[in-house]
């Protein structure tokens, strides 16, 4: 299942009986799991965070939008946030098996249905933008309701994507767009009297001022205390614990200290073990180090096919070929065993039950060890990034890189050569389950051989390309010479399987 998770931001946060007809419209989506509901007063703003199947994040995004437009007016709105719209802005972010394209489309068909059936005019940011200038959502924000109901109509660049140009006269305009996960994060600094000084050091640390390029934020005054309310909109290259040790610092250098700081709303726990990691000193510290991972890990059985999908569709080089090559050749193997099981016990294949019933273990063994492999393939991959990496001012240390750089090729050819040797012992099986199994799921048996021929050759692609990569080309020739002998048998085997299935096909027409 394609997951998304929605973060509307509502200019609502002192009635909770209107809050809660938002959440209530939101919930009443099917599939949509409500996660988070966070009012602050003093802003006068909630933030609600769901999470929904992609097909639906749309109508549950809608639902809380139109509630929120019949029941809050900009023009009596006052709080410490700034703010645009009834409904301020409808972040897309992609979670379990969805992409940020997927996302940006999703956006746009949020804010086309909004204008349309709402009145509402979408402007649409960060990676749904559709200029630079749109990118930023302060920039849209510049003047907030009162800014943009002046301008909209007679600026250019206050033109709305989609919808009128002029503000719903009570709900104002809505941001709809698609971005990484967002964490609202604030530290606070004493009482209100060092406002002033928040407002000094929320300039000294957000990117728009030349301080942190992933962080935005204000200095306000919540609750009676200095708060610099901070957006990290990129927490891998901004973590929480470096927008906190410039705030100490920028603090500090002002005569004031940090007395606590808050998450509003969600925060993933990768930043979290971050700042534990770096607080603690801890060296060479891996999330798989902490028990409930590992615990949640083993009861799912590991990453799902739509995040396995998602992740090979993202900007990063792992997983790639050579893991896609390991998963279409486990997805062979399981066909092969699914054939098998159709064909054990059934009285009309009595005669290969025995035969059926090993070619069944057999499959279920090779689709583990390529379950495996698409793991250690990235992991490969990883090794020889590393090794480029390594320091080669001296010639000692130019040594050792090229021995290690040596090494981790051989080993990202080793990797997928096993792939190949195991997808041909697949497609030795799809063959014999193509000839001899239930015919009535030939046509599995002969997917099964496909991939299999695919998923060999696509491994067979990844042993040369490392071995082209070695400066001493002998040290790879035996890997090269194997793989493609792998190539050659899977295909023969394919060939039978095809052979089989063609027969069979054409025997019931």
């Amino acid at each position: 299942m394609k997951l998304v998770e929605c973060v509307p931001n509502f200019s609502e946060g002192r009635r909770p009986e209107v809050v809660q007809a938002i959440v209530n419209a939101i919930a009443a989506v099917e599939g949509v799991a409500m996660l988070d509901v966070s009012s602050d007063a003093s802003h006068n703003r909630t933030v609600v965070t769901f999470v929904a199947p992609a097909e639906r994040a749309v109508d549950a995004a809608f639902a809380g939008m139109r509630e929120a437009t019949q029941r809050i007016d900009l023009t009596t709105h006052q709080g410490e946030h700034p703010r645009m719209g009834a409904t301020d802005v409808v972040p897309f972010i992609p979670l379990d098996g969805t992409t940020m394209d997927e996302c940006v489309a999703l956006a746009r068909q949020l804010g086309e249905r909004a204008a349309k059936e709402l009145g509402i005019p979408i402007y649409l940011y960060e990676r749904a933008a559709t200029s630079a200038a749109r990118e930023n959502l302060a920039d849209i924000r510049r003047g907030e309701f009162e800014g943009i109901r002046d301008e909209i109509a007679t600026v250019p660049e206050r033109a709305p994507d989609f919808g009128p140009k002029q503000v719903h006269r009570t709900a104002g305009a809505t941001a709809v767009g698609a971005r990484p996960f967002l964490v609202a994060y604030n530290v606070y600094l004493g009482p209100a009297a060092n406002v002033p000084v928040a407002k000094e050091v929320a300039k000294a640390v957000r990117g728009s001022s030349g301080g942190l390029r992933y962080v935005k934020g204000l200095g306000l005054e919540v609750d009676g205390q200095a708060q610099v309310s901070m957006n990290l909109v990129d927490i891998e290259r901004t973590p929480m614990h470096r927008a906190f040790d410039l705030v100490h610092a920028e603090a500090a250098a002002r005569g004031v200290e940090p007395t606590w700081s808050e998450i509003v709303g969600l925060v993933p726990e990768r930043a979290l073990f971050d700042a534990a990691a770096r607080y603690l000193r801890l060296a060479q510290f891996k999330p798989e180090q902490v028990l409930e991972r590992r615990v949640r890990d083993a009861i799912q059985g590991g990453q799902s096919v739509s995040a396995f999908v998602a992740a090979v569709a993202g900007p990063e080089p792992t997983p790639g070929g050579g893991s896609v090559a390991a998963h279409a050749g486990a997805l062979a193997a399981a066909l092969a065993q699914m054939v098998a099981g159709l064909t054990v016990g059934r009285k009309k294949y009595a005669a290969v039950d025995a035969k059926f019933k090993e070619l069944k273990t057999q499959a279920a063994a090779l689709g583990a060890r390529l379950s495996a492999l698409v793991e250690l393939d990235a992991k490969s991959y990883s090794a020889v990034s590393e090794a480029y990496k390594m320091p080669k001012e001296t010639p000692q240390q130019t040594a050792l890189r090229d021995a290690a750089i040596t090494a981790a090729l051989i080993g990202a050819s080793e990797v997928p050569l096993e792939t190949a040797r195991a997808c041909a012992q697949v497609a030795a099986l799809a063959a014999e389950a193509a000839e001899h199994g239930n015919t009535n799921a030939v046509s599995d048996a002969g997917v099964a051989a496909l991939l299999a021929e695919a998923a060999c050759r696509g491994a067979a692609y990844n042993v040369r390309i490392n071995v082209n990569s070695l400066s001493d080309k002998r040290a790879g020739r035996a890997l090269s010479q194997a793989a493609e002998e792998f190539v050659t048998e899977t295909a023969a085997h394919a060939r039978r399987a095809i052979g089989a299935v063609e027969k069979a096909l054409e025997g019931g027409s």
